[in-house]
């Protein structure tokens, strides 16, 4: 069974098919969507079912995944990560936008993303349509690249037509989202006041502190 590919422009979205997007999430779908970055692959965070299915499909095990999601906002952060007085004036200085901030994860967040790290990735895209997502779903999603490992060579597609041939059989739903770009966000390590990028992204953390 093929994915079934929707069209969602940022600016006139049709709610119809944000309706079916959330639906598709909610049975335990799994979708590729566009961010501020790159095509990213996710699944309801609360669906054990369709996060164990993601696992299999990045060819890792859950209890060893390293999963991001994506947060409407920064008050759904608090929900799922602890954060201080300091990294919150960071997060609302840099977010929206293209940056991943590795937090200390707090006990609402799903078993299936619990690991030894005891950290969580958040981004919050400074893009409308996972944001929308996010908004009717009623909770987070998760966030993995949608990339190619050629070689050692990460690539990250941006047309729908190489996403949807490479991924046609894997996932539920591709969100044809328009062009997104060939870089991923800034990963910032955030666990403490001490912020340390570990993955030099498309975001310039410097910008903000």
């Amino acid at each position: 069974m093929s994915a079934e590919i929707i069209e969602l422009y940022p600016g006139n979205l049709d709610e119809r098919k944000l309706i079916r997007v959330v639906e598709c999430l909610k049975n335990g779908g799994i979708i590729i969507y566009p961010t501020d970055t790159v095509y990213s692959m996710g699944c309801d965070i609360f669906n054990t079912k369709a996060v164990e299915k993601l696992s299999k499909i990045k060819g890792i095990k859950l209890q060893h995944n390293n999963f991001s999601i994506v947060c409407h906002d920064l008050s759904n952060i608090s929900t799922y990560a602890k954060v201080s007085n300091n990294t919150f004036r960071l997060l609302k200085r840099a977010l929206p936008g293209p940056f991943t901030f590795i937090l200390p994860a707090t006990s609402d967040l799903p078993k299936t993303l619990q690991t030894k790290r005891k950290t969580i990735g958040i981004r919050i895209p400074d893009h409308e349509i996972p944001l929308k997502i996010i908004e009717m779903l009623g909770n987070p999603i998760i966030t993995t690249s949608v990339k190619d490992d050629i070689d050692d060579i990460q690539e990250y597609p941006n047309e729908i037509e190489v996403i949807y041939s490479q991924n046609a059989d894997k996932v539920d739903m591709i969100i044809d989202g328009g062009w997104c770009g060939l870089e991923p966000s800034t990963v910032v390590l955030a666990v403490d006041d001490d912020f340390e990028v570990i993955r030099e992204g498309v975001g310039d953390l410097s910008e903000f502190l």
